[in-house]
């Protein structure tokens, strides 16, 4: 999996994607949310939930159909009044998206037995041809090593400047706008 860094990153940055009055913290709080969520799988280890299991790390949680359905109860929760408007359809995408954006980067690190995208439908799980990220080891204290510290150095390149240059240049659109 990519670490927590890169999946809250990730939500941040597609935050911006919105005007002011709708890229509010508590919308980016709730994205982040949304984009970690996923890997709340791994309390089913402690369970006996084997990995590839449909409730396992990277089953259902991590499918389309878990980030469409999260990003539906997310709005109704949270954005209720605004649930049938506009608004609550883009609120909707939003945290759709930073739920979905979760099996995307796990999808590109080079460890682990894939991402049931297409689940509850097809439990195949699926990998990127194009791997770059360093897989994220499970628990804090593996994290907080040479391991971890090569998961945020791949991290870096492969999430967090690209992520950079999307609100550069969404600020950047802007700016322009604004001037003309």
């Amino acid at each position: 999996m990519a670490s927590i860094f890169a999946h809250a990153f990730t939500a941040y940055a597609f935050s911006k994607t919105f005007t002011k009055e709708l890229a509010t913290t508590k919308v980016w709080i709730l994205g982040i949310v949304c984009a970690i969520l996923p890997d709340a799988d791994v309390v089913g280890f402690a369970f006996g939930i084997t990995y590839e299991d449909f409730w396992g790390h990277r089953g259902f949680s991590h499918s389309l159909v878990f980030a469409i359905l999260l990003g539906l109860l997310v709005t109704l929760i949270f954005y209720n009044s605004k649930f049938l408007t506009k608004t609550g359809g883009l609120l909707i995408l939003y945290f759709s998206i930073c739920t979905a954006s979760h099996g995307v980067l796990d999808a590109m690190t080079t460890g682990g037995l894939g991402i049931a995208f297409l689940s509850p439908f097809d439990d195949t799980r699926y990998f990127f041809p194009f791997r770059p990220i360093q897989v994220s080891p499970i628990g804090a204290s593996k994290f907080f090593s040479i391991w971890g510290i090569k998961v945020l150095l791949s991290e870096l390149i492969w999430v967090i400047i690209p992520s950079s240059i999307y609100i550069l240049v969404i600020a950047f659109f802007r700016k322009k706008n604004e001037i003309n």
